[in-house]
């Protein structure tokens, strides 16, 4: 070509949903445009003066330069492979055959995708513009750095170039195209640095918590400018030639409506501008949270995590949700996460963060619920899910006028971890390290939050490394942690202090020494710990606690004769004066198919308590999830928290409640009578927080659960012959045969003398893993037995330690320049694998009815059709019903079977088509029992929900 190359306007960026390919130079200016307006709109002051000072810029010209940047994401699309995806714009540009050359079969190179042609490009172009960087050390090069963290946007960082590759580029990578394309991405480099106004250079690159940052910014902003909507609002007319004063007017119009783009989106700033804990809740404070109140604004001069450990019903989450204040006003934090270990539970703490943030906040209050079926919670969003992904959070409220309501732009796929406030499971925050595509997204989402973790202690070794891991980032985030616990061992309380400390940029250990109850503060700039705060409990009792040594017959037949000694004789004693004299009970199974089972023995054994409404109950995980949530609902107006103080009386008839672990947290449950199954003595001590939870006083209680601070608590030790605790083989691996075994000598060894809470919970959860515990058992055989199981738990830990650390990403001071290291794959690391570690069933079923015409319906009456689609995919609407009555089971029942075919459509909706369709008959010639044929089981469905043999 003669003369200076022009830029050309044919190449495209955007062609779907408007009238003709939209120019790509428009679509780098949107993006730089809306990034400008997220740093003013999104970002903190602290970070954007953060950012200024890392790259050793002013903060007008950091703005600039990033801005620049932003607009540089998709700068890779001027690209053989990408231009070719519209032929015949693609023809056109080729018109003449000696422009825009390239390699034979180049236009085809598919799997060498436009981000990845922005980090190629950007490489060389960064530094040839005059940005640091030797080609030798490209790890410390920063054009190198720019450029694999712009080509990052589409979720994944490219590996590290090679100076050879940089090089010669074109001969590594023919899908960039020869000569031509070359020139027209400089050009549209430098035009867009001049519009921009980015002449300064920076003389450093980023840490990694600031290239997080801007990368879930530059994600952001090409997102909102990318949205059709976005694009018509100033599309050019047709023959725009990109010429520089075209490019100014187009950098006009987009910079006049980036901020509204912004503020449509709700993305922004929530404010913690309430002091007074009375001004935030319609109660005054209890020791915890008035001791909090007192101390802990005096301590925090910016952001810190803060360890509160209180019994279960001390009112930890009030505490939480004040402590966040305080600590979000003073960090400058823009809102807040609330993480929860199951579904269930995040849905209960919903309503009260949506409360709280009504009373508390000011500023943009948008507050998503996020967990994998988010969108079928009841007073959600009609719409189901957008984008077709279960993973979609729903809307928090059916009032479409209240200000904590989530639009839709939230509720998009990977959205609601942006939202200023959220709800959700603790599996959608860890996420953020594993190397999941978009796994920086999540980063930058909690990154200037209040980050609540309730239920700290709930997780096994896996899990607890991952915490640790985010713990480092939140630290070199400066984001401020909350951590709620009613049994935390001191070890485990240091190794989660120690996370945060070591992000901060403190790497020498701490010993910390948790208080029960109490609290105790670290602050993130000193790296301080504050001495533990020692408070008071309201609720100080002593648990009657009960150690009952029976053979394992849970699934004996329920019309069979109780065998003396058994756990069905010891059951039918404890619940008799519940049955006799009235008062409710919590009976606590350690599986489904125990407390299925369970349930039916006490239907059999307690015929008029069975009969009566709402005498028993059944609750677990495999009821489909409508049935679920209708149990749900129920347990907690029949079992839940008095509605005022003169709602304290209950109706004298029984009430028993049988269930699973899902009613172990944060579920605010009241029951007169505990009995439970032998578990590890952190869970038994958290299920004891269900017994006489709430003040009753004498008419609220019958006389046999007087008095009211004495709670009992029935604990049914399986034994072997020997008289030795022993788990049954039903238990598989749910709990650690080694600290059941602990646990019943602690237990044993408080005969008489019960459990004192909070006064003894501290030291007998520290005992319970003390590892001097075996030196205090009389019996050799025992001791020997016992270091067995230990030495066999401490491998199993140490091996969950060890592939936590291998599958989690690297901590912020290990990536190194390298932000490769964030998104390098595991082979099986997925989403589910959060969700299974978490104790969730991991096979979804859909139970299809027969009915006596051969149709097949979704309820046992036939009144519910199955919804086919009548064009290319199925309604929200109909994906919602159909999702209502979807059950997950373990993954082992649908091993070796096939299940029913899909319906139409359903292939194309991604939270259908991997559900496996039962093909339920009439189990038994009746219609109270539903089964089929799956591989070699037969799954059943019936009042117990789903079940099978074995």
């Amino acid at each position: 070509m003669d003369g200076p190359v022009q830029l050309d306007a044919r190449l495209w960026g955007k062609e779907r949903g408007v009238p003709y390919p939209y120019p790509v130079m428009c679509h780098l200016l949107d993006s730089a445009a809306v990034f400008g307006a997220l740093w003013d709109a999104l970002l903190s002051d602290l970070q954007r003066a953060e950012l200024a000072a890392a790259l050793d810029l002013d903060l007008d010209d950091a703005r600039r330069v990033l801005g620049f940047w932003a607009g540089l994401h998709d700068l890779g699309k001027i690209s053989p492979p990408f231009q070719a995806q519209v032929p015949t714009a693609f023809a056109e540009l080729r018109s003449n055959t000696a422009a825009y050359a390239f390699a034979s079969g180049a236009e085809r190179e598919r799997s060498f995708r436009h981000e990845q042609a922005t980090h190629w490009a950007l490489t060389r172009l960064l530094s040839e513009a005059g940005y640091p960087g030797d080609f030798r050390r490209m790890r410390a090069a920063v054009s190198h750095q720019v450029a694999q963290l712009l080509g990052g946007h589409h979720g994944c960082y490219g590996t590290v170039l090679a100076a050879k590759e940089v090089t010669h580029a074109t001969s590594y990578r023919p899908g960039l195209g020869g000569e031509d394309w070359a020139e027209q991405r400089a050009v549209h480099f430098a035009e867009l640095r001049r519009v921009t106004g980015a002449s300064a250079v920076p003389k450093r690159g980023l840490p990694a918590e600031l290239a997080v940052v801007l990368t879930g910014l530059v994600i952001i902003a090409d997102w909102l400018a990318s949205q059709t909507e976005a694009i018509l609002a100033v599309m050019p007319e047709p023959g725009w030639r990109g010429t520089p004063g075209e490019v100014d007017e187009h950098w006009e119009r987009a910079r006049k409506a980036a901020p509204a783009l912004v503020a449509g989106s709700q993305l922004g700033r929530a404010r913690f501008e309430t002091h007074c804990f009375e001004d935030m809740f319609p109660f005054p404070p209890n020791a915890l949270q008035a001791d909090l109140a007192k101390e802990l604004p005096g301590m925090v001069n910016g952001a810190g995590l803060l360890l509160v450990t209180a019994p279960t019903g001390d009112g930890k989450t009030e505490a939480a949700l004040y402590a966040a204040s305080v600590l979000g006003r003073a960090a400058g934090a823009r809102g807040m996460f609330f993480a929860l270990p199951t579904m269930s539970t995040a849905d209960a703490m919903y309503p009260r963060v949506v409360a709280f943030a009504q009373d508390a906040l000011v500023g943009d209050r948008a507050l998503t619920l996020l967990h994998h079926m988010a969108w079928l919670a009841p007073g959600y969003s009609p719409g189901g899910p957008t984008d077709g992904e279960a993973e979609s959070p729903g809307e928090l409220s059916a009032d479409r006028t209240t200000a904590t309501e989530a639009g839709a732009w939230l509720r998009g796929r990977r959205r609601g971890l942006l939202a200023p406030l959220g709800v959700g499971t603790v599996d959608q925050a860890l996420g953020a390290i594993l190397p999941l595509d978009f796994n920086a997204l999540r980063l930058f989402g909690l990154s200037d939050k209040v980050f609540v973790v309730d239920e700290a202690h709930a997780y096994g070794p896996w899990m607890h490394q991952l915490l640790v891991r985010l713990l480092e980032w939140l630290g070199a985030f400066g984001a401020p942690v909350v951590l709620l616990s009613a049994t935390l061992s001191g070890r485990t309380a240091t190794s989660l202090i120690d996370a945060y400390r070591r992000g901060a940029g403190f790497f020498e250990a701490a010993s910390v020494a948790p208080c029960y109850p109490g609290w105790v503060f670290t602050d993130a700039s000193t790296g301080v710990v504050h001495a533990p705060h020692v408070v008071a409990s309201g609720r100080e009792r002593v648990l009657d606690v009960q150690l009952r040594p029976v053979s394992w017959d849970a699934m004996a037949d329920a019309a069979s004769s109780v065998r003396g000694g058994g756990r069905r004789e010891a059951l039918r004693e404890a619940l008799t004066p519940v049955v006799s004299e009235g008062g409710t009970a919590l009976v606590c199974c350690t599986t489904v198919a125990e407390a299925q089972q369970t349930f039916r023995d006490i239907r059999a054994a307690f015929p008029l308590l069975a009969a009566r409404e709402g005498g028993l109950r059944l609750l677990h995980s495999r009821y489909p999830a409508h049935l679920r949530q209708r149990i749900t609902a129920e347990a907690e107006a029949a079992y839940g928290k008095p509605s005022s103080a003169d709602d304290t009386a209950r109706p004298r008839p029984a009430s028993v409640l049988v269930a699973t672990q899902v009613v172990e947290q944060s579920l605010d449950l009241d029951f007169d009578l505990l009995v439970t199954d032998l578990a590890p003595l952190a869970q038994l001590l958290q299920r004891a927080g269900r017994a006489r939870r709430h003040a009753r006083g004498d008419t609220g209680r019958p006389t046999w659960a007087l008095p009211e601070d004495a709670p009992r608590l029935v604990v049914l030790e399986p034994v072997d012959e020997d008289g030795a605790t022993s788990a049954p083989r039903t238990w598989g691996s749910v709990y650690d045969a080694g600290l059941l075994r602990r646990t019943a000598h602690l237990l044993r060894s408080r005969a008489g003398d019960g459990i004192a809470v909070p006064g003894d919970v501290q030291e007998l959860v520290d005992t319970v893993y003390a590892e001097d515990f075996i030196e205090h058992l009389d019996d050799a055989s025992q001791r020997d037995e016992l270091q067995r199981m230990d030495a066999e738990r401490h491998a199993n830990e140490a091996a969950e330690i060890h592939l936590a650390t291998m599958t989690a990403v690297c901590g912020p001071h290990d990536v190194g320049g390298n932000l490769h290291h964030l998104s390098r794959r595991e082979a099986g690391v997925t989403e589910e694998l959060l969700t299974t570690r978490l104790g969730a069933d991991s096979g979804r079923v859909l139970c299809l009815y027969e009915q006596q015409d051969g149709s097949l319906t979704l309820d046992e009456g036939g009144t519910l059709g199955v919804p086919e689609a009548t064009r290319s995919a199925l309604a929200a609407a109909d994906v919602r019903n159909v999702m209502a009555h979807v059950a997950p089971v373990p993954g082992r029942w649908l091993r070796g079977g096939e299940g029913q075919p899909l319906p139409r459509g359903w292939d194309k909706s991604p939270v259908l088509r991997d559900l496996v369709l039962l093909r339920m008959q009439p189990a038994d010639g009746g219609r109270a029992a539903w089964a089929c044929q799956y591989g070699g089981r037969t799954i059943r469905i019936s009042d117990v929900g789903l079940e099978t043999d074995d």
